[in-house]
């Protein structure tokens, strides 16, 4: 996470305060900023000389956002078996 980034649920889409957001919306911005992450990384690699310990805090918060967007589409998608 970027520090000059504000933390989730404090305007992190810009987002004026009494907007709703729906699960839907959270779930984009979350494959966005997963994207983002990503191709950052991606541009990290490119270099021969990384920052390792930037490169694993990235992958990181990659995988925690992985996370998050599987638990809201469960959230979002109803369980067909149950």
């Amino acid at each position: 996470m970027n520090m000059r980034e504000p933390p989730e649920g404090e305007g992190g889409r810009g987002e004026a305060a009494n907007e709703v957001i729906t699960p839907a919306m959270r779930l984009q911005d979350l494959v966005a900023r997963h994207r983002a992450l990503d191709l950052r990384i991606d541009e990290m690699y490119k270099f021969p000389f990384q920052n390792q310990i930037l490169l694993q805090r990235l992958k990181k918060e990659k995988l925690r956002l992985k996370d998050a967007i599987e638990r809201l589409k469960d959230e979002l998608i109803p369980d067909l078996n149950a």
